[in-house]
């Protein structure tokens, strides 16, 4: 199969109104939920991706019914916290790591054994952290050495645990709530920085009793989830690219509707405000639990600054666009204490740097970071490793590089964001296929 690169080039100022897709984070949970419910739950702006495809593929091999009455909504027929039914067929989970990770939580409390596989990339990403707490409950779960594929040996009596995560997850946390849903007596989970709370207000919505606080989540087992419609807020991690590209673009002004804000999620956000950025919420509101604001960012100078590793769990998957708003702003960015960047789609640390110094770029890895020294950002090509989100963000720089960028490898932007070569030439990128 031919291998799909991209030139970005120098774009126009960046004008209009963006509407992002649907998060994936909340895309995957809903279907889940949806489908160890009772009765039937409608989810309206359903992530289009194939990550969230191939969630929704496993759940319906294992014998839930789903409709798709249009784009970006799903029909889910729950089959009740016991009703999924086992297959002999492996689950296929694609490029998923949250797919991947929360089934292994989800199915370690069935009936029936499961083989939970995925692509090459997701087959070197590391399920240790996600196991061996799953283990404590309970639950067997065979590795390659701690790598995909996962055998989950059904017929397990699970029970509760209170655990206290070595490294903050949200993924690892959520595996061990849906755990918790078949467990006995009652599971707690302690974080050491307070991650996205997607799982917990998503449970409450869904009728199970949860109590939850940052850092903090506990459940009981033995309850019931009631269907519910769920309307699934743009995507925060989407919108970031033009956030930081209309930053860095003069003359720029973006408007992004209808974006999700959970607190746990916004670092990035934050960090562009301390590096002088112009971005003010309009419009905020609730939309099934989750803050929800439109976004509207205008060019601002830039300047370095040294992150607080306070936000770092808050924006683990905007590091790579960070990154590029590091490199065309004016001074020094230290990032420290993001060393999960490390075990992400590829390693984001080096992936970036690698990608930043050919491009001119001064940039000096850390074990947990980087240091960039901001200023001008050259043409080049650089290799996105098969990562979506680095692929994306080279695309940013290509808007202010004083050359063309290529960017090797961006098959996988559809497992995140479909559409995003239509969006944004629609707003004034100037990026295609080779």
């Amino acid at each position: 199969m031919s291998r799909l690169d991209w030139t970005s080039h120098t774009g126009r100022a960046l004008h209009g109104s963006v509407r992002v897709p649907g998060d994936k984070s909340v895309s995957h949970r809903a279907l889940m939920l949806g489908a160890l419910a009772d009765g039937t739950s409608r989810i309206r702006g359903f992530l289009e991706g194939e990550d969230t495809r191939a969630t929704a593929r496993v759940l319906q091999q294992l014998g839930v019914r789903m409709e798709a009455p249009a784009d970006g909504e799903r029909v889910v027929h729950g089959v009740g916290l016991h009703g999924l039914r086992g297959t002999t067929q492996a689950l296929d989970c694609g490029n998923a790591g949250t797919g991947m990770r929360l089934l292994a939580g989800l199915l370690a409390g069935q009936a029936f054994d499961s083989t939970l596989v995925g692509d090459e990339s997701l087959s070197k990403r590391p399920m240790r952290r996600v196991t061996e707490p799953l283990a404590r409950m309970g639950a067997k779960i065979d590795t390659q050495d701690g790598l995909p594929p996962l055998q989950v040996r059904g017929g397990q009596q699970l029970h509760g645990i209170s655990y206290t995560l070595p490294m903050a997850s949200a993924q690892v946390k959520s595996a061990l709530l849906l755990a918790g849903l078949y467990a006995q007596g009652e599971t707690e989970v302690i974080e050491p920085h307070p991650t996205r709370d997607y799982t917990e207000r998503m449970l409450a919505a869904f009728g199970w009793p949860i109590d939850f606080s940052p850092g903090r989540a506990r459940l009981s087992g033995g309850h019931a989830l009631r269907a519910t419609d769920v309307d699934v807020p743009a995507d925060f991690s989407s919108a970031g690219f033009f956030l930081v590209a209309a930053s860095i673009v003069p003359g720029s002004e973006l408007r992004l509707p209808s974006v999700g804000l959970n607190p746990r999620r916004t670092g990035l956000l934050q960090a562009l405000r301390l590096m002088g950025a112009d971005i003010r919420i309009e419009h905020e509101r609730e939309s099934g639990g989750e803050p929800v604001g439109d976004l509207v960012v205008r060019h601002a100078p830039l300047h370095g600054i040294e992150l607080p590793e306070a936000l770092v769990p808050d924006m683990i998957d905007e590091f790579p666009v960070l990154f590029v708003a590091a490199a065309a702003a004016k001074g020094k960015t230290v990032v420290r204490g993001a060393a999960e960047l490390r075990v992400k789609e590829s390693d984001r640390i080096a992936t970036m740097a690698s990608g930043l110094r050919a491009l001119g770029v001064a940039i000096e890895e850390a074990p947990d970071g980087a240091t960039i020294e901001g200023g001008a950002i050259g043409g080049g090509a650089i290799d996105s490793h098969g990562d979506h989100r680095i692929a994306m963000s080279f695309a940013v720089a290509g808007l202010v590089a004083n050359g063309a960028v290529r960017i090797n490898d961006c098959d996988n932007v559809a497992t995140s964001f479909p559409g995003f070569l239509d969006l944004a030439n629609g707003c004034g990128f100037h990026l295609g296929p080779v």
